[in-house]
């Protein structure tokens, strides 16, 4: 019995580095000080009526998206500050909290980290205090799914990261597809007028990181009412 365990916990660890060993991830904060944080219990208070001693959540699901910005710098620079710049109005209301991602893929599938991992980001309406969001730089005009060939490779090798280090992620989505989850107990927006239309990061992408990482047997989003 306990041979066949040290086994087990063998190829386990075997498995796991082997999800893990080949991918490559940079370290870029963004700006997440005491007014981000306590911005985020705010936000997490107001909108799903939880009071949390800290912003720290358990990953459920990945969502991905892109930036509808094709330049890295422009991209980064809108996540980094603490606060939500003048120009989206759209969201304005809900909170002054910027918004955020965990990741951020560059055009030649650089990977960098923006935050800690299991922090709780504003990237995803209703599905924030459960999720874990990977930014990728592109998406020209909002409209056209123009992702490279290495961030599609990255996002591949980053998804194999995350499910193999948080076994309680069980979700693969797309930012266009979050408004399904609202069929889900993961849901958990209480403002019923505060949603957004969204079209990343586009069907084909997902059909391609779904069949790459089909093995991982991570859900998609409910369909039909």
């Amino acid at each position: 019995m306990r041979k066949t365990l040290l086994i087990s916990l063998s190829l386990f660890t075997a498995l796991l580095a082997n999800n893990t060993q080949s991918i490559k991830i940079v370290d870029k904060p963004i700006d997440f000080g005491k007014e981000r944080i306590a911005m985020t219990k705010s936000y997490i208070k107001q909108h799903y009526g939880l009071n949390v001693k800290n912003i720290q959540i358990t990953p459920k699901i990945i969502v991905l998206h892109w930036t509808a910005e094709m330049s890295f710098d422009k991209s980064f620079n809108r996540l980094k500050p603490q606060r939500l710049l003048t120009d989206r109005k759209d969201i304005a209301k809900a909170s002054a909290l910027n918004v955020s991602a965990q990741f951020l893929v560059a055009r030649n599938g650089t990977i960098y980290r923006l935050m800690p991992e299991n922090w709780m980001a504003r990237h995803v309406i209703g599905l924030n205090y459960s999720s874990i969001g990977v930014e990728n730089v592109g998406g020209k005009g909002n409209r056209k799914d123009d992702l490279t060939k290495a961030q599609r490779q990255a996002n591949i090798k980053l998804i194999r990261y995350l499910k193999a280090k948080y076994p309680s992620i069980t979700y693969l989505i797309g930012h266009h597809e979050y408004r399904q989850m609202e069929r889900t107990s993961l849901w958990l927006e209480k403002d019923k007028g505060y949603r957004t239309v969204k079209s990343d990061p586009g069907k084909k992408f997902m059909s391609e990181m779904r069949a790459a990482t089909r093995d991982l047997h991570l859900k998609t989003p409910p369909k039909g009412r």
